[in-house]
C-alpha cells in the first residue's frame, strides 16, 4: 500500500481537487483507493455528500479511540463513493478541537500511521487531504506518507506560501529516518493572464526541478464535477484538467518526479 499526502500551508490552492482527481484516476485504473479527509472544514467529505457537522464516524474517531483501534472499527468508518474501488474516510468538524483536547497525549502524531497499518492489505493507494495549517493533523499526514504532493496555485501569494511549507518539511525532516519525497504541482494555471504566466515562471526559476514539469490548467469542469459529486475523470474524462492530472498520476505512480527533503531531485 502506498500513501500520498496532499498538503500546503495555504488554502485555496487546489488540495481537495487534486486529491479527488488523482484518487478517481487511480480507482479507474483498477487500484483500490482510500481518500482520508483530515481537514476540519471537510471539503473532501462534502464533495461526496458527507456533512462534517453531522458525521459521527470519521477521522476524528481514529484520534478519539486511538488506544483501542482495530481493523473492524476502522473499516466501519469508511464510506463508498460512485466508483466501486474508491472509498472515503470522512472528516468531522470536531477535528478542530484536537489540539486543545489532546495536546498532552503521547504518540498523537502517529495515529494515522498506526491506523493505516491495520488496513494495508485492503487498499493499494491511500491519499490524505490536509488542512492548510501546521498542526497535529498535518504532522500525522506527513508522518504517514511516502510521497508528498504540494499543489501551488500560479499566483504570487500562493508561491510565497510555498516557502512556509518547505520550511516545515525541513524541520520535520530531522525526525524522519529518510527524507520525505515531494513534488510541487502548479495548479489553476491560466495562460490568458500575465499574472499566472509570470507566477509559473517565477515558481520554476525559484524551485527548479522540485516543480513538476507539467501544470494543471484552470478548468470549470472541475467545479462542475464537484457539484455532481463525482471524480472529474468520471464526469468529464477528456477535459483539460483531467488530462493534466492523468499525466501527473502516471508519473507519480512510476516514481518519476520526486524530490527528497534536502532538495535533491530524482528526475
Amino acid at each position: 500500500m502506498e500513501v500520498w499526502t496532499i498538503a500546503n500551508q495555504k488554502g485555496g490552492v487546489g488540495k481537495t481537487s487534486t486529491t479527488v482527481a488523482l484518487a478517481g484516476i487511480a480507482a479507474a485504473a483498477g487500484q483500490r483507493v482510500l481518500m482520508v479527509d483530515l481537514d476540519p472544514h471537510g471539503s473532501l467529505s462534502m464533495y461526496f455528500r458527507q456533512e462534517p457537522d453531522y458525521t459521527h464516524k470519521s477521522t476524528y474517531t481514529l484520534f478519539e479511540k486511538r488506544n483501542r483501534l482495530n481493523k473492524e472499527l476502522l473499516l466501519s468508518l469508511i464510506r463508498k463513493t460512485p466508483l466501486p474501488t474508491l472509498h472515503l474516510l470522512p472528516a468531522a468538524t470536531a477535528l478542530a478541537t484536537l489540539e486543545r483536547q489532546m495536546h498532552a497525549c503521547d504518540g498523537l502524531g502517529l495515529v494515522i500511521s498506526r491506523a493505516l497499518e491495520l488496513i494495508k492489505e485492503d487498499f493499494d493507494l491511500v491519499i490524505l487531504d490536509c488542512p492548510p495549517v501546521l498542526g497535529v493533523l498535518m504532522i500525522n499526514a506527513l508522518a504517514a506518507c511516502q510521497q508528498l504532493i504540494i499543489p501551488v496555485q500560479t499566483e504570487y501569494l500562493a508561491i510565497k506560501g510555498l516557502e512556509r511549507m518547505l520550511h516545515t518539511l525541513k524541520m520535520l525532516g530531522r525526525s524522519r529516518p529518510t527524507p520525505l519525497s515531494y513534488v510541487v504541482v502548479p495548479t489553476m494555471f491560466d495562460r490568458r493572464t500575465s499574472a499566472s504566466v509570470q507566477s509559473l515562471r517565477a515558481l520554476r526559476n525559484e524551485y527548479g526541478d522540485c516543480v513538476w514539469k507539467g501544470k494543471v490548467v484552470i478548468d470549470t469542469r472541475i467545479r462542475d464535477a464537484s457539484k455532481a459529486g463525482v471524480p472529474p475523470n468520471l464526469f468529464s474524462p477528456h477535459s483539460s484538467a483531467v488530462e493534466c492530472y492523468q499525466r501527473l498520476y502516471d508519473q507519480l505512480a512510476c516514481h518519476e518526479i520526486l524530490t527528497d527533503g534536502e532538495h535533491r531531485c530524482a528526475s
